[in-house]
């Protein structure tokens, strides 16, 4: 077996994403959040299909319908969720000799913090289906899909904060964690970054959320520019860790800061999460979360433009993901090539 975590930006079957409903922690804000679930979903489905969990499959089907998605390629599934991040619940695609296979990591909750007991068993739903193609190997590991980042290559990026905690995998030491990531997914080295943070943010520092690789050996990343910040020194420290990287050949990594955004707040005058890192590889595009935030958010989409040419950049309004401590990525998980039947 030679396992390999394939690039976001390599060729993709669809998206998952689960719907949110009124058993949700999206109830009380039903009106704002769909639209940009459905927004989502109508620029996915321009450039492949959207596989689509939600406990009544013919509510959602009309929502999007009366919103104009295209539901000639989206297949709405009826399976129960607690939540909407299908990043972190959903199955992570590994080829093994070149052959999808796919990995059900366990999920917690993030840590025990939040009830998972739908979320922890929708890949497995999915297979039983036949929604998905490849045979899926139930792990015993507790990992979510926004922990790690890949170049298709064996390295993997991924932060301390999330990896270490002492919630999730508590009997593994730092060195059993990376043998279980070369083992399973086929890292041939980790890249760890100690520091980056972001106020508001429930996953434990999530990689997705600081840092992204992107083709040609580059790392873009959300960078702090505001020195009265709370962020502005951990961000730096942060900076000097990926300068301090070097690609597989040696070379020290491109890297592409983004923008910092406005800081936002919720009723309670809690600080929300905003990042670009948060962005979605799709065939041929690149989905962006942005927050309204003209300035910051231009300079974002032209970074990312930057990172990715040939590929349509394109924007979607995620200020109100905020308000679960979430954004565009989080609510996504790609389907490589071969996954879906």
């Amino acid at each position: 077996m030679n396992p390999r975590l394939p690039a976001e930006w390599e060729i993709q079957d669809g998206v998952l994403l689960a719907w949110p409903h009124e058993g949700t922690d999206w109830a009380y804000m039903l009106e704002d959040i769909r639209p940009v679930f459905a927004d989502i979903i109508r620029h996915i489905v321009r450039f492949e299909r959207v596989l689509l969990t939600a406990p009544h499959a013919a509510s959602a089907a009309e929502y999007l319908d009366n919103v104009g998605v295209d539901l000639s390629k989206v297949t709405i599934c009826e399976i129960p969720n607690n939540d909407t991040w299908a990043r972190d619940f959903g199955p992570v695609t590994v080829n093994y000799n070149n052959k999808p296979v796919l990995l059900d990591f366990g999920f917690n909750g993030w840590g025990l913090k939040f009830p998972a007991h739908y979320d922890n068993l929708i890949s497995k739903r999915l297979k039983q289906l036949g929604l998905l193609l490849p045979n899926l190997n139930t792990i015993g590991l507790i990992l979510e899909g926004g922990a790690i980042e890949s170049d298709g290559l064996g390295t993997i990026l991924t932060t301390a904060e999330c990896l270490l905690s002492p919630n999730r995998n508590p009997q593994l030491n730092k060195s059993e964690i990376e043998q279980a990531l070369a083992s399973l997914v086929g890292a041939k080295r980790v890249l760890w970054l100690t520091n980056g943070f972001l106020a508001g943010d429930d996953t434990d520092s999530h990689i997705d959320t600081l840092a992204r690789i992107c083709p040609d050996n580059t790392i873009i990343y959300q960078a702090c520019d505001v020195p009265l910040d709370e962020h502005f020194g951990p961000m730096k420290l942060m900076e000097q860790e990926l300068a301090a990287f070097t690609a597989p050949d040696g070379s020290p990594y491109r890297l592409i800061p983004l923008p910092w955004p406005k800081a936002r707040f919720d009723e309670q005058a809690h600080r929300l999460p905003a990042t670009y890192a948060n962005f979605l590889i799709i065939n041929g595009a690149v989905l962006v979360p942005t927050y309204r935030d003209l300035e910051n958010d231009r300079a974002a989409l032209d970074q990312i433009t930057s990172a990715f040419p040939g590929r349509e950049i394109i924007g979607i309004d995620c200020l109100p993901l905020l308000e679960q401590h979430g954004s565009l990525h989080c609510v996504t998980m790609q389907l490589p090539q071969g996954v879906l039947a």
